[in-house]
C-alpha cells in the first residue's frame, strides 16, 4: 500500500476523510472549550462513537469496529434472517391474505407474491 497524498481541502482525493474531520469539527463546535485539554473528552466521544455504535452506509450498515473484528457478516445474515422471517409471517397471516383479497390487486401481485414465497 503507497501513501498518496492529494491538495488540502481537495474532496476529489481527500473525500473521505475531510468529511470526517467536517462532521468532527461540527459536532466540537457546538460548545466552548477554554483549555487544550478540554477537547480530549469530547473528541474520544466523538471516535468511540464513530467506530463503535454509528452504521457506516458504505460498510453495509455496521459499524467499523463489526467491519474491523469480521462480525459483519454474521450481523448482515442475522438482518437478513430476519427479514425473511418478517416477509414470511406477513404473508402468513388471515389480516395480510384478507387485506389482498378485499382489495384490487394489479395481475402482477400473484406472480409477486408467489416470487417471494418462492425466495423464503
Amino acid at each position: 500500500m503507497s501513501h498518496v497524498r492529494g491538495a488540502p481541502m481537495h474532496l476529489q482525493t481527500q473525500g473521505k476523510i475531510e468529511r470526517w474531520y467536517q462532521s468532527l469539527k461540527n459536532r466540537i463546535l457546538l460548545e466552548n472549550y477554554f483549555l487544550p485539554g478540554d477537547l480530549e473528552a469530547p473528541i474520544e466521544a466523538f471516535v468511540e462513537h464513530d467506530n463503535h455504535q454509528r452504521y457506516h452506509e458504505s460498510l453495509n450498515n455496521v459499524t467499523p469496529a463489526d467491519a474491523c473484528f469480521c462480525r459483519a457478516p454474521t450481523i448482515i445474515e442475522q438482518r437478513e434472517r430476519i427479514k425473511r422471517q418478517t416477509i414470511e409471517h406477513r404473508l402468513a397471516t388471515p389480516h395480510a391474505r384478507r387485506m389482498t383479497s378485499t382489495h384490487r390487486r394489479s395481475p402482477h401481485s400473484a406472480n409477486l407474491r408467489h416470487e417471494l414465497r418462492q425466495m423464503f
